[in-house]
């Protein structure tokens, strides 16, 4: 895992998807995701539990990550993405870790939110060209599977898909 900047409220990260996951949760826990992948979850791209989500990539290399941390709902910029779904998690420590699957969770970032229920929007992109150069995506951003995570306060609802993204058929 690599973090080019964090400022406590937003961050670029470059983390390794092993296993196709990045995994966000209260700090403390310890999630385990082996038996949740469904094939629904696999298409939604999403495993949640009360105070975990493990978020499906499409490869499994290195991601660019971009977490914000928000005061309120943020504005729906879905068109710009390819997969955006929606989550709720509760975070009773006030930090929340952001981690690859298989990152040594000590050295993980973490990030200081309310305490209480979250509401999570994780859009993906550059689907498309990370599938069709798989296992090499990482070596050039243009290629670059990308995650934007944004997490703020609100009451839990249910888990959405906004927009679904498809494999391109071979």
């Amino acid at each position: 895992m690599t973090s080019a900047s964090h400022d406590g409220r937003v961050a670029e990260l470059t983390l390794f998807a092993d296993y196709h996951q990045i995994h966000t949760f209260n700090e403390g826990s310890q999630p385990d995701f082996a038996d949740q992948w469904t094939g629904q979850a696999v298409a939604d791209r999403l495993v949640v539990t009360e105070d975990a989500v493990a978020i499906g990539t499409t490869v499994n290399v290195n991601v660019a990550v971009s977490v914000e941390v928000l005061d309120g709902s943020p504005a729906d910029d879905s068109t710009e993405f390819d997969h955006v779904a929606e989550a709720s998690i509760r975070c009773t420590s006030g930090r929340l870790v952001v981690m690859g699957c298989t990152d040594y969770e000590p050295d993980a970032q973490r990030f200081a939110v309310e305490p209480g229920w979250l509401r999570m929007r994780i859009c993906q992109a550059n689907l498309d060209r990370a599938y069709e150069v798989d296992i090499d995506s990482d070596e050039d951003p243009e290629t670059m599977e990308r995650l934007r995570v944004q997490i703020w306060p609100a009451a839990a609802t249910a888990q959405v898909v906004v927009k679904r993204w498809l494999p391109p058929s071979t």
